[in-house]
């Protein structure tokens, strides 16, 4: 999985500004340790001031609540990518890298992006829009790194796949809440995009923390379940797409996942591309099966925002958007990069673009 997953890359993939000093800095070999807002410079004046202050407490919020001890450490930099160091459990080793803008809003919304296999949190900062529309609308970004040898998320293990197991999201939400008891974030709204890998990880984390998260955009990934489906074990009918399961079944799949759980739902916002080489576009309508059932969703229309995209929506019994399916014609694996404006269409599902900063 790990190599097709990583063969379409392009050379030079996710990179736009200072590229050997940030890979450099990416693999832990280079010096520089805060990258600016991709297109914009850093800030000054008052506001740069205040989130000066700010990042200073996130990065060493936890060291002074253990021991009681003052960082003298000087404040860093604003509208740069920090890494924290000290998050709360974190069983698999994620890096964290947080980027909190010049400016929040009130009670500000928190995103967490998910990269590909052999990607980082740095390379996503790289090569999305997130950073710079987080200084538009006054929200806070978190890029996991995943710990593992080949740079892919669990999404496949038994502890992976149950609530508190142990695995990946347990440290991916140990950052959020890292975040929310040092900013004065809205608890309602927290999110998360991934591409491929993080894809998938935005699925299981949808499935065994919907009382942290308000909603996912999904950009190329498979069903929370699909490569252990058949056996229990590793199922490389999933990205291929032969894993074909009832909506029930898997519905099932994201209920087992937080047995009991009985709380509302995180929305769903699906993206596929029809000439998917790595992930297959089947696994598309599996997701979508997955997450009807489980949301209880009706088909609510279709449209098409651009020439090669249909847009599907589902709907809950009281008529709110619950499901939201993006095929693209001819897309490959690589829509995330792919499709310009894509982040602009998350962030609206998201419903951020609704609260920008004053």
């Amino acid at each position: 999985m790990f190599t097709r997953m990583m063969a379409w890359l392009p050379d030079g993939f996710g990179i736009r500004t200072g590229a050997t000093a940030r890979a450099a800095a990416a693999a832990g070999t280079g010096p520089l340790r805060a990258w600016p807002s991709p297109g914009r410079p850093a800030a000054t004046g008052a506001a740069a001031a205040v989130t000066a202050i700010t990042m200073a407490v996130l990065m060493t919020g936890s060291a002074r609540a253990d021991s009681g001890a003052t960082s003298t450490s000087p404040a860093p930099p604003t509208g740069q990518l920090q890494e924290i160091a000290d998050f709360g459990p974190n069983p698999t080793g994620l890096r964290m890298h947080l980027y909190v803008p010049p400016r929040l809003g009130h009670r500000p919304a928190v995103l967490v992006v998910l990269h590909y296999c052999t990607g980082t949190g740095p390379a996503m900062f790289e090569a999305t829009e997130y950073a710079s529309m987080a200084d538009r609308l006054g929200f806070v970004v978190v890029y996991p790194t995943a710990g593992r040898a080949d740079g892919c998320f669990d999404v496949t293990s038994p502890e992976a796949l149950r609530r508190g197991g142990g695995s990946d999201p347990v440290g991916i939400t140990s950052m959020v809440r890292h975040v929310q008891r040092h900013l004065d974030t809205d608890r309602r709204r927290v999110f998360a995009a991934g591409f491929s890998s993080g894809a998938e990880m935005v699925n299981v984390l949808l499935a065994t923390y919907p009382d942290v998260f308000a909603a996912g955009s999904v950009m190329a990934g498979t069903p929370v379940g699909c490569y252990t489906a058949d056996d229990g074990g590793w199922n490389p009918n999933c990205e291929n797409g032969g894993t074909i399961r009832t909506p029930r079944q898997w519905g099932d799949a994201v209920r087992a996942a937080y047995p009991g759980y009985t709380g509302s739902r995180p929305r769903v916002q699906l993206w596929h591309g029809t000439a998917d080489e790595v992930l297959a576009y089947a696994n598309f309508g599996e997701e979508i099966k997955q997450w009807t059932n489980v949301l209880h969703a009706r088909w609510h229309g279709t449209d098409q925002p651009r020439p090669t995209w249909t847009r599907t929506r589902f709907a809950d019994r009281f008529g709110h958007v619950v499901v939201e399916a993006y095929s693209i014609e001819s897309g490959a694996h690589g829509i995330a990069f792919s499709e310009d404006g894509i982040e602009k269409y998350a962030i609206d599902f998201f419903g951020l673009a609704r609260h920008p900063i004053r």
